[in-house]
């Protein structure tokens, strides 16, 4: 088919690649407008925009697909579908309507739960023991359309939203060639979203980072895996310069009791309202992330020292 593709992060892009290799004709990719990424804050293109440009794809980056002059090089492309892919704009149903077919959303949830922007992130927040992609018909209701296809992805004990998002992808660019070729033939089968157990899955906001010791150990290593590797979650801790910013990057729930914050032993069990977690990956500010052994070795904290 004739398409256009909208994305934006590497989840996307990995889709890209795959709608590509599946030998659709791209006529035009759109990705969010590069910007300052990196301890330089240079501008940089998002990873949809740089590989379009590594595959000799047309791209386009508005500011807003909104304006008269949007919509109109969008309908003049003469698509047969479009797909989006995490984009990060609204779209109008001018746009909507403009391909033969229609517009397909791929989504990294089991929908109805978890529309929004994060779902990776809230569904191990949540403490979901699953979760997947599906691709929709996209509506003007956010992530309301009907849903074509379906792979589910199981989330590990372990899992973070990173390497959740990695398996996700994974089965994103394995399920939405197999439902383009599904459209293109009109073999395609479109099933009503249920209206029961919807959700929402609200962008993260830094203020949900710091972690709360107080909150029940459970809940704490969901948070601490849930916004892994970005934006992390945080405590402070004392050093010999002061208090010490440190992120948590991966953590198990363990047994022990004691004050919430306090450290239980010399290798990072720190006690929680009820319970306690191991913190497994961390990270001090201005310095890369370290396994465990690693990180005590260079930033011991002895049983008894609270964490805030």
């Amino acid at each position: 088919m004739r398409l256009a593709f909208l994305g934006t992060p590497e989840f996307a892009a990995i889709s890209l690649r795959a709608v590509v290799d599946a030998g659709h004709e791209v006529a035009c990719v759109y990705s969010q407008p590069p910007a300052q990424r990196g301890r330089g804050q240079a501008l940089k293109p998002s990873p949809v925009q740089a590989l379009a440009e590594d595959l000799g794809l047309p791209v386009r980056t508005p500011v807003s697909m909104k304006t008269p002059e949007e919509i109109e090089a969008f309908r003049a492309l003469d698509l047969d579908a479009a797909v989006v892919v995490a984009f990060g704009q609204i779209l109008l149903r001018e746009v909507l309507e403009a391909p033969r077919l229609g517009c397909f959303n791929l989504h990294g949830s089991l929908l109805p739960r978890w529309r929004g922007a994060a779902p990776i992130q809230r569904a191990i927040m949540a403490g979901d023991k699953v979760t997947g992609v599906q691709v929709m018909r996209m509506s003007e209701g956010l992530d309301e359309g009907p849903v074509l296809s379906t792979a589910t992805v199981r989330i590990d004990a372990l899992d973070t939203a990173g390497s959740l998002h990695d398996r996700m992808a994974a089965a994103a660019a394995a399920l939405l060639p197999r439902t383009l070729a599904e459209i293109a033939a009109g073999t395609a089968v479109e099933t009503p979203q249920s209206a029961e157990g919807v959700t929402y899955a609200k962008k993260i906001k830094s203020a949900e980072a710091r972690i709360d010791w107080g909150r029940p150990a459970v809940e704490v290593d969901r948070q601490i895996r849930g916004l892994a590797p970005f934006p992390g979650a945080w405590f402070m801790a004392p050093s010999e310069r002061g208090p010490a910013r440190v992120k948590a990057l991966l953590s198990c729930v363990e047994d022990g009791h004691g004050a919430p914050g306090e450290v239980l032993d010399g290798r990072l069990r720190v006690a929680c309202g009820e319970g306690a977690v191991r913190i497994l990956k961390a990270q001090r500010e201005g310095r890369g992330q370290q396994d465990l052994d690693d990180f005590v070795r260079g930033f011991p904290l002895a049983a008894g020292v609270r964490l805030d």
